[in-house]
Order: C-alpha cells, then sequence, then structure tokens
C-alpha cells in the first residue's frame, strides 16, 4: 500500500482515503494496515458473503487472519455509489475478486457496503458486509420480488 494514503488514512484523511486503504491492505495481504482502517468500538460488524456476523475488532481480526492464511485477497473495488453526511459514510461497491486457480485467473463478484464513521482518530469503518454477486446484475432500477 502507497505509505501516503495509508498515512492520510491514519491521520484525519477521508472516508475514500479509509476505503482505499482498506483495499490496498486486503490486497497486500496485512492485517496491521487493514484493522488500522477500523474504528475502535465494541460493535463493529463485519459479514463476508456466506459467512456469520463477526461483532468486535478480535473476531473480524480472526477472521481476516485466516483468510491471509491463503495469501492476499486480490478484491478491487468497482461502481462506487456513496452517501455522505457530516459524520457519516455509506458506500456500495461491486468488488472484482481475482482467483488465481491453475487455468488461470478469474473473477468472483462481491456486492459490498462500507460504513463509516468520523470519530476522534478521523474517518473508520465500522460495518463492512459482503454478498455474492454478479457483475451483470451490477444495479438494479427497477423494484423486483425481495424476500425481505
Amino acid at each position: 500500500m502507497p505509505k501516503s494514503r495509508y498515512r492520510a488514512a491514519q491521520h484525519g484523511g477521508s472516508a475514500d482515503d479509509v476505503e482505499a486503504a482498506f483495499y490496498e491492505a486486503l490486497q497486500a495481504g496485512d492485517i496491521e494496515q487493514l484493522m488500522a482502517c477500523w474504528a475502535d468500538e465494541d460493535d463493529i460488524v463485519c459479514v463476508h458473503p456466506g459467512g456469520p456476523r463477526l461483532v468486535g475488532a478480535a473476531a473480524i481480526r480472526a477472521a481476516f487472519e485466516a483468510m491471509f492464511a491463503n495469501g492476499a485477497v486480490r478484491a478491487h473495488p468497482e461502481r462506487l455509489r456513496k452517501v455522505e453526511s457530516l459524520g457519516a459514510a455509506l458506500h456500495n461497491v461491486l468488488e472484482r475478486v481475482d482467483l488465481v486457480t491453475a487455468e488461470g485467473t478469474q473473477h468472483a463478484w462481491v456486492v459490498a457496503t462500507n460504513v463509516y464513521f468520523k470519530t476522534a482518530q478521523g474517518w473508520r469503518l465500522v460495518a463492512h458486509h459482503a454478498s455474492p454477486g454478479r457483475s451483470e446484475v451490477a444495479e438494479v432500477s427497477q423494484p423486483a420480488q425481495l424476500l425481505h
């Protein structure tokens, strides 16, 4: 991760800076930089596709450490949609995850929502929720039949 972007996220950068630092830490497999993006709150939340709700820094750290044991996560955020206010920012992205297999590089798609709060330490991630997705259904502007 470029140190300037990491420092910006650490020292009062924007929610955009923290998001960039988060994805760069994923791609580098750097647990310390990744966890530095999270708020220092007991109720921070992370949900990986098909996984349980992880609450608190210890549970989130353990899950990412397990992921990084298999190598870095090649997730690239695309098609950002965001809503921001004075103290909160909600970013919804389509993550392109590059999977290296014996047949070559394949792509998987994940729809992720990242929520940031402005804290005394600057902008920090308070929730990351990811679900399986498809690139061809990235956005729907018409109501659909949903489960809830």
